[in-house]
């Protein structure tokens, strides 16, 4: 998973975070002074040499020069402890290093001397997420939120933060907000369209799903929730044509199942078992899909009267596979 510390502009989504939703990084920010939403010295006063260290620093890492930036920083820090942006910039290099548990100390640090410091808090926030502090990222996002109530991506993050601890009730107003604020956030929709189908409105999920492929063209994990819940609704056909989209875009034994299960949906038996062989022909441990063909080549003996004993052969021969790979699964 990349980390990309952004330094103007909008949040980078985290693309691992995008089958539940999106996980935005550090936030653009401006300058070396004090504000609620840039990063400051807090009430330090900084010497020309502290100030020009901090420049360098953040130029360095912004030129992906980490060792570079890391003693610039803490070159500041030795002369003068109490310089919010010198932990930041600390927590950034380490961050933009995927080192979560070094980050979080430094923008701890950072937020405790500035409390009013938008990118202090939310830095603080992102990393306790990717430690999977869930909880205690939620409580640092809501402290950058007080400070900036429009940042959609804040908003973004508590959304996903919820969706992580499975609270997709309490997630609601804030990937709802997120879309307000930045409609055209692809991550944004799919992380709304997620929230949806975990409170059962699946015909909303569906729309922000169908949003979300326009803004992200075409993303797969997406596709396959798009499916599913397509699936859920009902509409078979729809879900056979985003996944047969699935396949030309990123061929995988998931897309393959996924086509499988909704043609058999339609009672398209066929097309069903050739869609879960070629799963199976994909990826031989794909063991949802040896379920598939079991299931298959059971309905085609059951609708021989019990006749076609290839087919039950087949069938038996499906499911020992699916066990041989899982034996941990609910019944077929």
């Amino acid at each position: 998973m990349n980390i990309a510390v952004r330094r103007l502009g909008p949040g980078f989504v985290l693309t691992a975070t995008l089958i539940a939703g999106g996980c935005s990084s550090l936030p653009g920010r401006s300058g070396s002074g004090s504000g609620d939403s840039t990063v400051g010295s807090g009430q330090a006063v900084l010497s020309p040499v502290q100030a020009q260290n901090l420049t360098d620093g953040q130029s360095a890492l912004a030129d992906g020069e980490y060792d570079s930036a890391l003693a610039l920083f803490r070159d500041v820090l030795a002369e003068n402890p109490t310089v919010t942006a010198a932990y930041v910039g600390i927590g950034d290099v380490h961050m933009a290093r995927e080192e979560f548990e070094k980050a979080e100390p430094a923008y701890r640090r950072a937020a405790r001397l500035e409390p009013r410091n938008f990118v202090a808090q939310y830095g603080h926030g992102l990393s306790l997420q990717m430690l999977e502090r869930f909880v205690e990222s939620i409580r640092a996002y809501l402290r950058a939120l007080e400070i900036d109530p429009q940042s959609g991506e804040t908003n973004l993050n508590i959304a996903t933060c919820y969706l992580q601890i499975e609270q997709p009730t309490n997630a609601k107003q804030y990937a709802e907000r997120a879309v307000a604020l930045e409609p055209d956030n692809g991550a944004a929709r799919v992380n709304l369209g997620a929230v949806y189908e975990q409170t059962g409105e699946n015909s909303r999920a569906i729309d922000e799903y169908v949003t979300a492929l326009e803004l992200l063209d075409n993303t797969p994990p997406v596709m396959i929730n798009l499916i599913n819940v397509l699936a859920r609704e009902k509409r078979y056909q729809e879900a056979v044509n985003t996944a047969l989209t699935l396949i030309r875009i990123e061929p995988s034994a998931n897309a393959y199942e996924r086509l499988g299960w909704a043609y058999f949906r339609l009672n398209r038996y066929d097309k069903s078992i050739e869609a879960y062989r070629n799963a199976t022909d994909m990826d031989p441990n794909h063991w949802p899909s040896y379920n598939g063909i079991g299931v298959n080549a059971l309905n085609t003996y059951l609708l021989s009267n019990k006749k076609d004993l290839t087919a039950k052969d087949e069938a038996g021969r499906a499911f020992r596979k699916s066990l041989q790979l899982n034996n941990d699964q609910d019944r077929v």
